[in-house]
């Protein structure tokens, strides 16, 4: 069930992470001619979560994110079509989550400094100069999770992505969100299709 709960959380601030940020970061084919996507379905890979921390997710919590995504094209003009082959793409998505440490050192003044004798550097009456100070170094590790959630849409022909957004953020189980939140995060995922080089 923990397992379980951290993958809801972190598909969670994943999508939400972006609604944070100016936009995803978005790649796609020159070649493609997206004004003639009209309609779309689900690759039948969608969904798969990956990395160090595989975590399996629910069919019901692999649905709300489905559903975002799916609702956030339709608003979009774009018809969904329940037969994979009739869709001019697919949509797909997966998540990748991998565990990380963060090493940071801190160097901090001590206060039992010395005396200096004479005038300091930069203050020619100061008896306390740099030279006598002591610093301490304290060393912090902190362990955390790195999600990437990636979106594509699919040529059903050429079995190939055409279009990738992708954002990355932390996991943590600080996020959770509800459906709501999870349709604006996927808006602002797809804001940038189609490309400005697909007119449609």
């Amino acid at each position: 069930m923990r397992a379980s709960r951290l993958i809801t959380f972190g598909i969670t601030l994943l999508l939400t992470a972006c609604v944070t940020t100016p936009k995803p970061v978005v790649d796609y084919d020159p070649g493609y001619d997206f004004s003639q996507v009209k309609s779309f379905s689900w690759y039948e890979k969608s969904g798969k979560v990956s990395g160090d921390n595989p975590l399996e997710m629910t069919d019901f919590q692999k649905e709300r994110v489905n559903t975002a995504l799916s609702r956030a094209l339709q608003a979009k003009g774009l018809t969904y079509v329940e037969d994979p082959d009739a869709a001019d793409v697919l949509l797909s998505w997966h998540v990748n989550i991998n565990s990380k440490t963060d090493v940071r050192t801190y160097s901090t003044p001590n206060m039992n400094m010395g005396i200096a004798m004479g005038y300091g550097r930069y203050n020619r009456y100061a008896m306390y100069t740099c030279f006598t100070c002591a610093r301490d170094t304290d060393v912090r590790v902190t362990e955390y999770n790195e999600g990437t959630f990636i979106v594509d849409l699919i040529d059903p022909k050429k079995q190939q992505s055409v279009w990738r957004s992708v954002t990355q953020s932390r996991v943590n189980e600080d996020n959770i969100r509800d459906q709501a939140t999870l349709d604006d995060a996927a808006t602002r995922i797809l804001s940038v299709f189609p490309p400005s080089s697909g007119v449609r």
